[in-house]
């Protein structure tokens, strides 16, 4: 099942507040917006690309544990981007500065910034280029690193600012670079 995307602009213009209760009351789907205001319904992940997401969560917790540098997010973690868009990437984390500067009403909401560092997992049903769409926004709103992991292909795409995407194929490791220093993913574990 791949995401579906309904467009209720001619109906109602939902404002931020009105689409976290949408979320809020329907808990069994996952919703994102994009910057157009369309709802963007996902389907679950399937076990492999679950697997996937958890043993990145975890090697980048574990790192994290060790440095306490940022605040990791799952993929059930909404943010709202500077565009207006209201996204969930699979990992992401906020520097522990800017975190801190939200207030505790806006920690418990979608948070109202993009994340430093994101990844997305290409699902099997993912459409690559509306993958590809959602790292470049990332970045456009803020986003300092990005991962795109196609582990079907065995590739890694790296988004940065103001750079083009890097495409790694078949790395065995990817290095966090200066904005995750001395994380390094051992990504030969979710090939």
């Amino acid at each position: 099942m791949t995401a579906l995307t309904l467009n209720l602009n001619s109906v109602i213009k939902l404002t931020r507040e009105q689409f976290y209760q949408l979320c809020e009351e329907n808990p069994d789907l996952k919703l994102e917006r994009n910057a157009k205001g369309e709802l963007i319904i996902m389907p679950p992940t399937g076990g492999e690309t679950g697997k996937t997401n958890s043993t990145i969560n975890a090697q980048i917790w574990f790192w994290n544990d060790q440095n306490q540098l940022c605040e990791v997010f799952d993929s059930s973690t909404g943010f709202t981007l500077p565009n207006g868009a209201d996204r969930s990437p699979d990992v992401s984390w906020v520097e522990k500065s800017r975190w801190n500067a939200l207030t505790k009403e806006q920690k418990e909401k979608f948070i109202p910034l993009c994340s430093d560092f994101v990844i997305e997992i290409l699902s099997p049903n993912d459409s690559l280029k509306k993958t590809q769409m959602k790292m470049q926004e990332y970045i456009e709103n803020g986003c300092r690193l990005g991962w795109l992991i196609n582990r079907k292909k065995q590739e890694v795409e790296i988004y940065r600012p103001g750079q083009d995407v890097e495409v790694l194929k078949f790395p065995e490791t990817i290095s966090g670079e200066n904005v995750l220093p001395g994380f390094v993913l051992k990504i030969q574990q979710i090939w």
